[in-house]
């Protein structure tokens, strides 16, 4: 069993200039919840998974395309990725996001 305490979700995890840093703080059968934290000017390339995903921005902005349409999502704001449609996100800024996947079955 994992220490019970509590934290703030955007200290857990620290930017690193040109770089995506990513910690996963929970994961079992049943999905997973990650944080990242992006320098400005990278991003994640354009892919699916089978799962479906909450974004929750933590700090700064990102834009974020979901089945080519692409919206602004800023820090306090969340925004659902839907199993098997193609997303991306591209860091403007700094920014930080907490990543809920939700695997089915």
């Amino acid at each position: 069993m994992t220490e019970t305490k509590v934290q703030t979700l955007s200290e857990m995890v620290a930017y690193q200039p040109g770089s995506v840093v990513s910690r996963k703080v929970l994961g079992g059968k049943g999905g997973n919840v990650t944080l990242f934290a992006f320098a400005a000017g990278e991003g994640l390339t354009e892919h699916t998974t089978p799962y479906a995903a909450l974004v929750v921005i933590l700090d700064g902005e990102a834009r974020i395309r979901i089945g080519g349409a692409t919206h602004t999502v800023a820090e306090g704001e969340t925004i659902t990725l839907p199993a098997g449609v193609p997303h991306a996100l591209d860091a403007d800024v700094l920014f930080k996001m907490m990543l809920v996947m939700i695997k089915d079955g």
